[in-house]
């Protein structure tokens, strides 16, 4: 593991592959870290095509900051302080639920960064009905911040409407990939996303919630063919007024 400053906190984070390669910036779920990612990183940078793989710690998640701070717009501008500190320009990238959600927010927000997105078994951000309850205090301390779970809890039950209501500047090609109806993530909520993105196409790949754990090969199969369609053309990033 290495670290970077960004953000004015200080980011752990996995590599994987050649200096110099194809950046892929893989953003993993809530209560995980980078190292949820290795199967599928180790798979990338080894291929036919090699990749140089990056997969972060999030805030308040295994070696980096806890802060204690948490708005997704917080973990969108780390991603993207990460991105310039180690001198990537352009990456695919590619997030698993909270992580898609970040995604998402940094593809808005600089899509001229954004080469190609993914987004594993994500939810459109609609206010759940009913709203999830205030999780119990655990009996022994997580790998992650206990406020960040809280924290991440308010903004899934009430999210921001600007984060959907911009979803169509969200300019590169994107793939939605759906857990299928043993997901804990109700797939109508993936494609009502996929909806309101404007180049996105969803596939269904079942396995639950943990696609990229539960069936490595297929999420391969549907992801690295998507990686490798010809480059799009750049997007000249801009800040949302």
């Amino acid at each position: 593991m290495d670290t970077v400053k960004a953000n004015g906190i200080t980011l752990a984070y996995r590599a994987w592959g050649p200096e110099g390669a194809p950046p892929v910036l893989l953003l993993h779920c809530r209560g995980a870290d980078g190292a949820d990612w290795a199967g599928i990183a180790e798979r990338l940078a080894t291929g036919e095509r090699p990749y140089r793989v990056y997969a972060p710690d999030l805030r308040g998640h295994g070696r980096s900051d806890w802060p204690g701070a948490y708005a997704y717009e917080a973990m969108r501008d780390d991603m993207l302080g990460f991105l310039a500190a180690l001198g990537v320009d352009r990456a695919d990238v590619v997030g698993h639920s909270l992580g898609g959600a970040v995604a998402c927010l940094l593809a808005q927000h600089a899509p001229g960064v954004v080469r190609r997105l993914v987004l594993e078994d994500v939810p459109a951000p609609i206010p759940l009905d009913p709203p999830r309850p205030p999780a119990p205090a655990p009996d022994t301390d997580p790998p992650f911040d206990w406020a960040m779970l809280r924290a991440t809890d308010a903004q899934r039950n009430a999210p921001d409407p600007m984060w959907l209501d911009h979803m169509g500047r969200i300019t590169m090609p994107t793939l939605l990939i759906g857990g299928g109806p043993t997901s804990v993530i109700p797939q109508e909520e993936v494609a009502l996303l996929a909806s309101v993105i404007p180049d996105a196409r969803l596939v269904t790949l079942g396995g639950g919630h943990l696609v990229h754990e539960a069936r490595p090969e297929e999420f391969l199969a549907a992801l690295v063919p998507f990686l490798e369609a010809p480059a799009p053309p750049d997007v000249t990033s801009r800040t949302p007024s």
